[in-house]
């Protein structure tokens, strides 16, 4: 048992965001019909680490394909106004699933057609309801508080695989921290994986956690009272291996088999975890300070505007996305040259460092920043915040391919990123992260 000056105020709560009506779901583009049916219900989940006397953080969850900035930026301001707690401690994550809904300005480009009306008032509405529930699930694990010790280890999985080169860089590790109240009870566990939620292909349409939600709830099968939180790492360029192995022929048995491999993955991340658990761990005795930077992130040079007239004759993903470009242009409206880029940082004390990068980042960055820092004492997170697309390296820019230049257009982003936006990335994250961190 901790000493009681061990002990951190901590609350959890969930709130079950399952649509109850057939809805567009985000992550292919290719998916261009309304949701048949859900294989498992998805939730939004708060934890809240800290007293009010000592200033606390939230992190939300999302099972979701991504949140616009605008979204995060709003709930943040609500939760500002009611409980006072600013925006640099206040952090949302997605766990990145390809079978949830869509959400307004999230991806808006993906399907390369325009959506229905009333597709849209469906995806308009379930938008507005989600800022609902993720309010309310903060305040709620916010009047769940109790006297907790924190403790956290790095665990291995191994079924992320670089999707871009055989063989290619990837990050297995598995950070694991664990909430334990006075009484020696788990209360919740907070894991982070680098890999994409995309083991369930886009020839299915029901509502799913992918492997992520299937983890959580193999967590919860084993520990019935305690909260599984997941939230995704550098993983931008990482698939399920499983996505790599041949499939049977037949739809029905391609679907099945998927699904068979997010349980599999989802049994592996839970079997993992329960192995850090039963192991030493590193305590925590400070209640995480917040940090909070933007950067932005320059585009590279623009297409003019015959340039955008002979991609728009080319139809398709790309006609498409150049039509849209054109409309902005006779409309008077202009061309984004940069992103505003957030990247955020808790620190617990000189014990742990959390970093909490937007969008989809590739692994690079987190290599680089464990080099850089101490990865003893870091935890890297990415799919945080925002959702403007790919964050290339410098490596992954010059290579080009779909998460280098082919994905901008989903985004709706006008081109690729010009080289340098790795080190502004890195350099911001110097800015977050104390000098002690550093190796």
């Amino acid at each position: 048992m901790a000493d009681k000056e061990n002990f951190i105020e901590v609350g959890v709560a969930k709130i079950d965001i399952t649509p109850d009506y057939p809805i567009r779901l985000n992550g292919y583009g290719s998916r261009r019909t309304e949701s048949e049916g859900i294989i498992q219900r998805i939730y939004a989940k708060a934890l809240t680490i800290g007293s009010d006397d000592d200033g606390p953080v939230v992190m939300i969850t999302v099972e979701n394909c991504g949140l616009p900035d605008e979204l995060t930026e709003e709930v943040s301001e609500r939760v500002k106004n009611k409980t006072g707690i600013p925006r640099k401690n206040f952090v949302a994550c997605y766990t990145h699933t390809h079978s949830a809904p869509c959400l307004t300005n999230a991806a808006s480009f993906i399907f390369s057609a325009d959506i229905s009306p009333e597709e849209q008032e469906k995806i308009d509405d379930y938008t507005q309801q989600l800022k609902n529930w993720m309010e309310t699930v903060t305040l709620e694990a916010l009047t769940r508080r109790k006297p907790c010790r924190l403790a956290w280890n790095i665990g291995e999985l191994s079924f992320a695989k670089n999707r871009r080169t055989e063989g290619g860089p990837v990050d297995h590790s598995l950070p694991v921290m664990q909430f334990i109240d006075a009484e020696d009870n788990l209360q919740a566990v907070w894991v982070s994986y680098a890999c994409h939620c995309t083991t369930l292909a886009g020839a299915d349409n029901h509502i799913c956690g992918d492997w992520a939600g299937f983890a959580q709830e193999e967590i919860q099968k084993t520990h019935p009272d305690v909260t599984a939180l997941i939230t995704i790492g550098c993983g931008a360029d990482a698939n399920p291996e499983s996505r790599m192995r041949p499939m049977p022929e037949g739809k029905q048995e391609v679907f099945e088999t998927r699904l068979a491999y997010a349980k599999e993955h989802g049994k592996a991340l839970a079997q993992e975890v329960e192995h850090q658990l039963e192991r030493d761990t590193k305590s925590i005795s400070d209640v995480p300070i917040g940090a909070f930077e933007r950067v932005n992130l320059p585009f590279d040079k623009l297409p003019t505007r015959e340039e955008w007239k002979a991609r728009a004759a080319q139809g398709g993903a790309i006609g498409y996305h150049a039509k849209k470009h054109l409309e902005m242009l006779q409309n008077g409206e202009a061309i984004k040259t940069e992103i505003s880029y957030p990247i955020q940082a808790w620190t617990f004390g000189t014990e742990l460092a959390m970093i909490f990068l937007a969008s989809e980042v590739v692994v690079d960055f987190s290599l680089r920043l464990k080099k850089e820092f101490d990865a003893t004492r870091l935890w890297v997170g990415a799919y945080a915040n925002a959702f403007p697309g790919y964050i290339p390296s410098e490596r992954v820019l010059a290579e080009g391919g779909y998460e280098g230049v082919g994905a901008m257009i989903y985004f709706g982003q006008p081109t690729r990123f010009a080289p340098g936006v790795e080190q502004l990335v890195v350099d911001t994250v110097h800015q977050v992260l104390p000098a002690e961190f550093l190796t």
